[in-house]
């Protein structure tokens, strides 16, 4: 495919609203400021985003200046990493898209802004964009890349089949939602633990609900007699400790939020390109479903990144930048 000069839709209509943050913190330091609007360089497409994609990681790593450091994150600083929307120009060199294209993706801690530049060549899972299937909707496509590629990630970890019982702790948050889908299409029978309030959600996703907390061991003894074979821990370590308590290998355990001598860790970043084109073609063919809990304009983004972080919300949560 012939290689782009720098090429523009049309020139940008008003400013470029975006999320930012001069100093670490949590949200009431956020705030939405003017900026200019960016150009692609070399290899860069500028992306017109529709809608941005919260996760606790946005505001996990923009909570402490030691955390921030560990993803080379300096002040001052976006928000946000999942988007997706349109784009309207693509640097010098550019091969495989145009403006006008529908596209998703990752953009770390600077997603929610009416344009981000992004690397067209695909080397970073920070920094990625990928064609959205005619299927899927901006809202839906926003959501995909931090949740989902943790998921194919954890789940690689531990390979489930037909034969296999998996517990998936945290089952209903973002991450959750992927998990439990992929597992059972790929034949695993799954108990997904939550909040009593969480029951239908759950079994909505294909997972067997059970409630966390104490006695949780007992409970997953009742509804699988013959034993668990994996297990993910979404969240912390609980799972984890009731995996162990029930007899599953340390190799076959996964965590994406704590690491545990002998257990194994997956993030994103594991993940390839190709798991993320797979799980959107999934959603496009309506295998994979993807529980929009809310989404909000970005004069609420305060307001938004509260209710995420309080992690009681069932499915994704969307800001809106012109969907």
């Amino acid at each position: 495919m012939q290689a782009h000069s720098e090429q523009q839709q049309q020139p940008p209509a008003g400013g470029n609203r975006a999320a930012r943050m001069m100093s670490f913190g949590g949200p009431e330091i956020l705030d939405v400021r003017e900026l200019p609007v960016p150009r692609p360089g070399p290899g860069q497409v500028r992306v017109r985003v529709t809608a941005a994609g919260l996760n606790p990681m946005d505001w996990i790593m923009t909570a402490d200046a030691d955390t921030a450091a560990r993803f080379g994150l300096t002040l001052p600083v976006g928000f946000g990493t999942d988007y997706a929307g349109v784009i309207d120009q693509v640097g010098d060199g550019v091969t495989g898209f145009a403006p006008g294209d529908r596209v998703f993706g990752g953009a770390l801690s600077r997603a929610i802004a009416d344009y981000v530049v992004v690397d067209a060549t695909g080397k970073s899972a920070a920094d990625e964009v990928h064609h959205t299937p005619d299927g899927v909707d901006d809202r839906t496509a926003a959501t995909l890349t931090i949740a989902g590629r943790t998921a194919s990630a954890a789940l690689a970890v531990i390979a489930p089949g037909p034969d296999d019982t998996v517990l998936i702790g945290g089952a209903g948050g973002g991450v959750g939602v992927f998990a439990v889908q992929l597992a059972r299409s790929a034949g695993a029978r799954v108990i997904g633990t939550g909040s009593a309030s969480s029951a239908d959600h759950l079994r909505a996703l294909g997972a067997e609900p059970v409630v966390y907390g104490e006695g949780l061991a007992d409970r997953v003894r009742a509804l699988a007699p013959d034993g668990i074979t994996a297990a993910l821990d979404l969240h912390g370590t609980d799972t984890v400790r009731v995996a162990r308590e029930l007899g599953v290998p340390d190799r076959r355990i996964c965590t994406i939020a704590a690491r545990l001598d002998g257990i194994p860790a997956a993030n994103g970043a594991n993940a390839t390109p190709d798991d993320l084109r797979n799980i959107a073609r999934q959603v496009e063919e309506g295998r994979i479903r993807v529980p929009i809990a809310g989404s909000f304009p970005i004069e609420q983004l305060r307001r938004t990144v509260r209710l995420q972080a309080a992690r009681h919300v069932q499915g994704k949560i969307v800001i809106e930048l012109g969907v």
